[in-house]
């Protein structure tokens, strides 16, 4: 067999095929089912129970139970990355997530994304992409959007570097900005079929919860997860595509890990409604083991019956820290920590 990219493959965008404002329709189409609800609970310890239970969704006032908001994010970003990240050293953070409508098995789903930043890195040999994504459904609909930021190799080192324009975004999304389910009435919410008794007044600004929970990460699981989402970043799969030969677990899983994990102490915190901030501080691996703590940012009230907004930062170690450092003097990111993600939660008032 000759070796060498066929005329009809392809290697993915690197950092120098990029330009500032180009816009991207990403393939597939992705209908979702009953089945990705299954594999996705089998694939992390959730538990939520607007989630689990058509019955316990439509007395808050759905129709049914939608799919929980990080799967529908899988997939949507899993659409980004033939295109945008196929060829990245790390998937580095987010920010002004905003989940718009829920996604209802039986939904269609498709993912279009804009350049709006670039920055090559001083070694001259990657660059930084920023983007801004947006999942759709079958009626046109917008159900999500976020920008987020990935290192991306270049093929050509000689190359030249583009001008560096960094994006504005927003710290965090304002709580009157945030998008709750039509619909959605938690004034006769089932406490004790949730899980636990705690509502948002129970909650106070600064207070840590740890989630006690952990997890090992299995290469099957994060790489079945991965494929899951059609997700076909080269370092999930190839141990040749990373130096050291250990394929990289996507840091969605991570994402989805603490999340399920926060059920213990979170219970009734069902819906994610923004992701403000986030960040991959350390790469994951096999063998790791994943555990998580939170911290209440703020509280807002919503327009809607019974329904109260959590901020909460949620940060998830590896290893068995437990302990609440995050960062060290030089404001660098401690070893053991895998992930900081600031989001809002819909709660029971």
């Amino acid at each position: 067999m000759v070796q060498g990219q066929s005329p009809k493959t392809r290697a993915g965008s690197f950092f120098e095929d990029y330009r500032l404002g180009q816009k991207i329709r990403h393939a597939v189409p992705r209908t979702v089912t009953e089945g990705d609800r299954a594999l996705y609970t089998a694939l992390y310890p959730t538990r939520f129970a607007l989630y689990s239970s058509d019955e316990f969704a439509r007395a808050s006032g759905l129709a049914q139970s939608p799919l929980e908001d990080i799967a529908g994010f899988h997939i949507c970003f899993g659409k980004t990355v033939p295109d945008i990240s196929l060829n990245a050293v790390a998937n580095l953070g987010y920010a002004d997530g905003r989940f718009l409508a829920p996604v209802w098995p039986g939904d269609t789903l498709t993912a279009e994304s804009e350049v709006i930043g670039l920055r090559q890195n001083s070694n001259g040999k990657s660059g930084v992409v920023y983007v801004r994504s947006t999942g759709f459904n079958q009626h046109g609909t917008p159900v999500m959007t976020w920008c987020r930021w990935v290192m991306v190799r270049k093929r050509d080192l000689d190359a030249p570097a583009p001008e560096t324009v960094l994006p504005e975004l927003p710290k965090s999304v304002a709580a009157t900005d945030l998008c709750v389910p039509e619909g959605l009435d938690f004034t006769g919410y089932d406490f004790t079929l949730a899980g636990e008794p705690h509502r948002w007044s129970d909650y106070a600004v600064g207070e840590r919860i740890d989630h006690i929970d952990r997890t090992t990460v299995e290469d099957a699981e994060h790489m079945t997860a991965t494929r899951l989402w059609q997700n076909t970043a080269k370092v999930h799969f190839d141990t040749t595509a990373r130096d050291g030969g250990q394929r990289l677990v996507y840091g969605g899983h991570v994402i989805s890990i603490a999340r399920a994990l926060s059920f213990n102490g979170l219970a009734n915190a069902q819906m994610i409604a923004a992701i403000n901030a986030g960040s991959h501080a350390n790469p994951c691996f096999a063998g790791d083991t994943v555990g998580a703590w939170s911290e209440i940012l703020d509280r807002a009230e919503t327009p809607a019956p019974g329904v109260g907004a959590l901020r909460v930062r949620t940060i998830a170690t590896k290893n068995g820290h437990g302990d609440l450092a995050v960062r060290d003097d030089a404001g660098k990111f401690l070893p053991h920590v895998l992930l900081d993600l600031d989001y809002w939660v819909l709660i029971p008032l």
